[in-house]
């Protein structure tokens, strides 16, 4: 009698446990890996889309201001009057350089 109490219980564990296992799945995705692809992809589009003037940092924090956008995925940027440095699209911080471009156009308090 118990064995038989036993083997019925036996597929509906094995069902429960699979779906806690698909819905720990699911928080992963919809919390961990969907949110960095957006970010990332984001990122891509912002580097991808610098224009000449625009105010940046690199992810080293260095402030500046495109000067030139090269055709082999570098831009030339002034961080001081008259100095240029050369850096590659990816060192381009998304999140910094929000942060300053917002800071810049917020109208300043006396």
């Amino acid at each position: 009698m118990n064995q038989l109490v036993l083997l019925q219980a036996a597929p509906n564990a094995g069902m429960m446990q699979l779906l806690l296992l698909g819905g720990m799945i699911l928080v992963f995705y919809f919390f961990m890996i969907r949110p960095q692809a957006q970010k990332a992809k984001k990122a891509k589009t912002f580097q991808e889309g610098l224009q000449k003037g625009d105010k940046i940092v690199t992810i080293a924090g260095i402030h500046g201001v495109v000067n030139k956008v090269n055709e082999d995925g570098t831009i030339q940027v002034e961080i001081s009057p008259g100095s240029y440095i050369k850096l590659e699209r990816s060192a381009i911080s998304l999140e910094w350089s929000e942060q300053v471009n917002k800071a810049s156009a917020a109208p300043a308090t006396k």
